[in-house]
């Protein structure tokens, strides 16, 4: 089996964000990137299987070459090689067009991919990917079993979990549920050392257009002020509550 996992090269949560040109570009000086949460859950399963069931694992990027080290991460933690599609993308759908193309050319049978990237929330990738392969889908995936080419996942849905049989080839999109937490890998001394050595191949992109443009961004309002009232001052409490919280 053939597994190509999606790592998209996100800044760390807790980096201060700022945005830069009018407020239409990210501020990348002083953040710390990582690889995407929702990536890493996926990554780890796909070592299951390579471990398990003698899978062959693959990790890939679309991005610039900042992202290398994402990437060289990902092969510490036990993927076999990387490969980096060397365009900088603006918008999902043509994150999901050039995806495509490596997939197309890879022969790969199971495409693993966080359900969305922590920076954008966009939750759109996925599915375009799928889309565009003609590929089985599964998305909000916290359980994922392969036995030949019949796959047994479950998928999150309103009010509980969904047990679903599906066939290969197949894209899903994972989150944290498809591993605990307490599974994920950091890379040892032994694997950094053998990551340098593992390939990674850099292709230039199929030349396709973003779909959208970025306007601007926007920060969250700060928060106000906050407000003490007297434990013993109940009116007040309730008065606030209705008419400033309306909350009541």
């Amino acid at each position: 089996m053939k597994i190509l996992v999606c790592i998209s090269h996100v800044p760390d949560t807790t980096s201060k964000i700022n945005f830069i040109e009018n407020d239409a570009k990210f501020d990348t000086n002083g953040v710390q990137f990582v690889i995407n949460p929702y990536d890493e859950f996926c990554l780890t399963r796909a070592m299951w299987f390579k471990e398990k069931q003698g899978a062959s694992v693959t990790i890939v990027n679309v991005g610039g070459p900042e992202t290398e080290p994402t990437l060289r991460k990902g092969l510490a933690i036990g993927a076999d090689s990387a490969i980096r599609v060397n365009v900088s993308p603006t918008d999902g759908f043509q994150v999901a067009k050039e995806l495509a193309a490596v997939v197309k050319n890879g022969g790969y049978d199971l495409v693993l991919a966080g359900k969305e990237s922590a920076d954008y929330n966009g939750q759109m990738v996925p599915g375009m990917l799928a889309t565009l392969l003609d590929f089985n889908f599964i998305n909000a995936c916290v359980g994922l079993e392969v036995e030949g080419t019949t796959v047994s996942a479950i998928r999150e849905i309103d009010g509980g979990n969904e047990t679903l049989s599906v066939s290969l080839p197949l894209v899903v999109g994972g989150q944290k549920g498809v591993v605990e937490e307490k599974d994920l890998r950091i890379p040892n001394m032994r694997g950094i050392m053998m990551a340098r050595k593992k390939p990674l191949q850099v292709v230039e992109a199929t030349g396709g257009e973003a779909s959208t443009s970025i306007e601007s961004f926007e920060k969250p309002a700060p928060k106000g002020a906050v407000k003490l009232v007297d434990a013993d001052n109940v009116d007040e409490l309730i008065s606030l509550l209705h008419t400033e919280a309306k909350v009541i």
